[in-house]
């Protein structure tokens, strides 16, 4: 079955544009499947605007689909796909909204420290987004499991999430050694590593503060000895300040 998206007679006026080439200004004129057009002017070769990507991300079949991708686009689709990763988190977890809540504001810390760091954005939202579920996992099947229970849980659920969603070998098993390097605390001097133990330790923070049992008084030098990052000793200080 051919996408919808893709078939022609689903289609209208809307589905033939104008782009103006950022190189020379000139017209250049897009189907809206083409994922990229030679300008006539200057040779440019522009990628198609208005096309959505996003499903690129995740289908096995993309390729077939929209032709060879655009490079610009290939560097993008690990960072699509931490989208897709949150979605099922949040089908797993259910109910447990305390824990999605968590999830989703320690993804939104690892996030900003990312960008603001320029460590690979991809596997390190992925990584916080599954960062628990090894643990609620554990607990359903043993009760009070061991820290190797958790790690080997987490690897297991976390890897059956990102090859459902067609990841590729390489990011499953970076995700997969970011989070076991997390729970056994190795030290590792992996920027990933350090952003992901900051965001979950800001996300400590700010329930410590909602608990009343972490206050404004704490200094930049405390934080310090608990943040591996400059941006995340920043986000911590206006945490306190909030």
């Amino acid at each position: 079955m051919k996408c919808p998206g893709q078939d022609m007679q689903f289609w209208n006026e809307s589905a033939i544009y104008e782009e103006t080439c950022p190189k020379c200004g000139s017209i250049v004129e897009f189907y809206k499947d083409d994922t990229n057009r030679k300008c006539g002017g200057c040779g440019h070769r522009m990628v198609n605007p208005r096309m959505d990507f996003g499903c690129a991300a995740y289908c096995p079949f993309a390729e077939q689909c929209l032709g060879t991708l655009p490079e610009e686009f290939v560097g993008q689709q690990d960072n699509l796909l931490k989208d897709r990763v949150a979605v099922e988190v949040k089908r797993y977890l259910k109910s447990d909204f305390r824990r999605i809540g968590r999830i989703m504001r320690c993804a939104r810390h690892a996030e900003q420290l990312a960008r603001d760091e320029g460590a690979n954005l991809g596997i390190t939202l992925c990584a916080a987004y599954l960062l628990e579920v090894g643990e609620v996992e554990a607990e359903e099947r043993y009760g009070s499991p061991t820290q190797d229970q958790i790690i080997a849980a987490g690897r297991q659920l976390a890897t059956a999430i990102l090859e459902k969603l067609a990841a590729k070998e390489t990011l499953v098993t970076e995700v997969c050694s970011l989070i076991e390097a997390y729970h056994r605390q190795a030290g590792e001097d992996r920027l990933e590593l350090r952003i992901l133990a900051d965001a979950a330790f800001l996300v400590r923070l700010e329930e410590s503060i909602k608990e009343k049992t972490e206050t404004a008084s704490t200094t930049g030098q405390d934080l310090a000895m608990h943040l591996n990052t400059e941006s995340g000793q920043r986000l911590a200080l206006k945490v306190l300040q909030r």
